[in-house]
């Protein structure tokens, strides 16, 4: 058995050191200062003692974490197949924070690294499910606008604008409840509303969503990114409402704001564009303007702009009829938007080319364009549909759990009632055992007030014996001593005018009789100074206590005690605390101990007053074992007579207790 116990022990200690080796690795995996290497590094090293310790919490913390860091270095689907591990060990420890968290990341990854917007739609439901059921406004707020996000790019105006607002609303509880201000997360939802109203023509909201998303741009630190897409959509919106002269001094406005974006080909596309629209042009200056666009997007290799470009630079040589440039400029337009690829575009290149060509090549652009615009409107349907299925499906998901919750709350009520019973028990007993306590503790305060009444009643006793010893004194002095002083004195008085050798003896034999009556006085004196009660008060009693309780426990005992402590001058309360721990030892002793012999001794060392109490009982480890009342009651007492205790013990070998209390002479 002790071997076992000690392999135990051992094995204990072990996984202790390497939880402890688990969190030093974790937190070099952390340390934002170290190359990304050896971050990650450190975390694998986490996870495979992670493993180690077979404590799933441990490993799933320690798992999440490498993935958070293969994230950051880009090893996305490293990142994507230990998240899916990571999902499926959170689903079976239960952890809703660790299933919401790696469901958001997984969506993420479908979004935006794979681009499957069911999947991610998918993960990104699982998270929103999880995230309301935690409370978790922040989390919920995000996944909201990238659901709104996934609904906007699939055509699903309707919902995507409610998604996005509900997230708004999310947001703007937080800044209230909590005094938090998301202010990227509202942009990012303010924009979105913004370019849904104008996919539903919606132009007037639209404006106010994007002028509120430009505004919240100012609270941003370093995010001139923002305030410039807040500026295109506003510019686009007023074009596309027909506000040519607005859209045109957005533009201009966002080059006089800072002159480098006169470089940026989207900015200088769009503002071209707008000139175009607007007509009364410069030719020459707009067909530049559209090259130079062209050229920087070629350099920056851009295709996003460089299609814009293309598209636009078409449609303008187109209106000037120059078909064989723009002709050349919708091909690339249609090259480009293929392989990105962007269908809005790529349906417009088929649409420009069917007109800028003839015959059967004209007639197969146009088909084309027919066959694709039919296709992606029955792709969109499907997409939007299994959408909603999935939605629906999560939503039956919910209601099930409603279902549950129905029932749970039956089974809580049914719970509540045996927690009320349950608790009723409990108070009947702790009121019971208070009482206990209390009858315990009015028990004590009789037995404190039987010891008190008892030193009064020996303090009346010694008054007594005092008040009869003065009187014996008293009388042996005015009887005896002043009686012989006084003849002695006469018989001197008479011989004080005598001579001769006969008067000389005399006096000698007075002076004789002085000496006695001097000794005499000298043993009363030395009878005054003895205290005529030694050995009685305060240590009769606690005699009378060993005597009788050792006799009832079949203790032999011995008692011994200093006559240097004045117990009349310690405090009524002390003597009763030093009367209890003797009688609550003695307890102990005959209780636990098994003891055949008790020792118990008073002494007085340089004004502290030493009470020993020894016995040769089994003993027991004080390291180990449990403090009961008795030992409690003991320190207790010791405490309220400002004192110490010490206890020292040997197992087979018996027990040492000794109290020290202040001697206050």
């Amino acid at each position: 058995m002790a071997f076992i116990f000690l392999l135990m022990c051992a094995r204990a200690y072990g996984q202790k050191s390497t939880i402890d080796s688990v969190m030093s690795m974790r937190e070099l995996s952390e340390d934002k200062s170290l190359p990304i290497e050896e971050r990650i590094s450190f975390g694998v090293q986490a996870s495979e003692l992670a493993q180690q310790t077979e404590i799933d919490s441990l490993i799933l913390t320690s798992n999440r974490n490498l993935s958070y860091l293969y994230l950051l270095s880009g090893e996305y689907e490293t990142f994507r197949s230990s998240s899916v591990i990571n999902l499926e060990l959170a689903q079976k420890l239960k952890d809703s924070i660790g299933i919401a968290s790696t469901n958001n990341q997984l969506g993420w990854y479908y979004y935006l690294i794979k681009g499957d917007n069911i999947a991610s739609y998918n993960y990104y439901l699982n998270a929103l499910k999880y995230y309301e059921a935690l409370g978790k406004l922040e989390e919920k707020a995000g996944v909201l606008s990238s659901i709104a996000t996934i609904q906007d790019d699939e055509k699903d105006y309707l919902r995507s604008e409610q998604n996005a607002i509900e997230s708004l609303k999310v947001i703007h509880t937080i800044k209230e409840t909590k005094g938090i201000s998301l202010y990227e997360e509202e942009y990012i939802c303010l924009n979105l509303l913004g370019i849904v109203s104008l996919k539903l023509e919606n132009y007037d909201k639209a404006l106010e969503y994007h002028w509120e998303a430009l505004e919240l741009t100012k609270k941003l630190i370093n995010r001139e990114d923002l305030w410039l897409q807040s500026k295109n959509n506003l510019a686009i919106t007023y074009r596309s409402k027909g506000d040519l002269i607005k859209a045109l001094e957005i533009y201009n406005e966002i080059i006089d704001e800072n002159d480098s974006y006169n470089e940026d080909p989207l900015v200088i596309v769009n503002r071209t564009f707008t000139k175009f629209m607007i007509g009364n042009y410069d030719y020459i200056e707009l067909e530049s303007e559209f090259k130079r666009a062209l050229k920087i997007s070629n350099d920056i290799e851009d295709d996003y702009s460089k299609l814009s470009a293309s598209i636009d630079l078409a449609k303008f040589y187109m209106a000037n009829d120059k078909n064989n440039l723009a002709k050349h400029h919708a091909e690339e337009s249609y090259r480009i938007s293929k392989e990105i690829p962007i269908n809005d575009l790529y349906l417009e290149s088929m649409l420009l080319l069917s007109k800028l060509t003839k015959g059967e090549v004209s007639k197969s652009y146009l088909e084309d364009h027919i066959k694709l615009n039919d296709s992606l409107l029955k792709v969109e349907r499907n997409v939007r549909n299994k959408l909603a299925r999935i939605e629906f499906e999560t939503d039956k998901v919910v209601q099930e759990n409603q279902k549950m919750s129905q029932q749970l709350i039956w089974l809580l009520a049914i719970l509540g009632s045996l927690f009320v019973t349950s608790v009723l028990i409990y108070i009947i007993i702790t009121q019971r055992t208070k009482n206990k306590e209390l009858k315990f503790e009015q028990n004590q305060q009789k037995a404190n007030e039987e010891i008190y009444n008892l030193m009064l009643s020996q303090q009346d006793k010694v008054d007594e014996a005092r008040a009869n010893e003065k009187i014996r004194v008293s009388k042996e002095l005015h009887d005896g001593i002043l009686g012989r002083l006084f003849g002695t004195r006469l018989s001197l008085d008479s011989y004080n005018f005598s001579e001769g050798k006969e008067a000389i003896q005399k006096r000698a034999t007075y002076i004789s009789e002085l000496k006695i009556i001097e000794d005499d006085i000298r043993k009363i004196s030395h009878d005054l100074n003895t205290d005529f009660v030694s050995g009685s008060g305060f240590m009769d009693i606690v005699s009378e206590l060993i005597e009788k309780q050792t006799s009832a426990y079949q203790l032999q005992s011995s008692f011994n005690f200093t006559d240097d402590i004045n117990w009349e001058m310690v405090s009524n309360k002390t003597k009763i605390n030093v009367y209890r721990i003797i009688q609550e030892s003695l307890q102990n002793i005959y209780k636990h101990a098994k003891a055949k012999m008790v020792k118990i001794s008073f002494e007085l060392k340089i004004n502290v007053i030493c009470l020993s109490i020894i016995d040769d009982g089994d003993g027991f480890d004080v390291n180990k074992s449990k403090k009961g009342i008795g030992i409690k009651n003991i320190n207790s007492r010791v405490k309220e007579a400002e004192g110490t205790a010490q206890i020292h013990s040997v197992v087979k070998k018996g027990t040492e207790v000794i109290i020290t209390i202040p001697y206050k002479n």
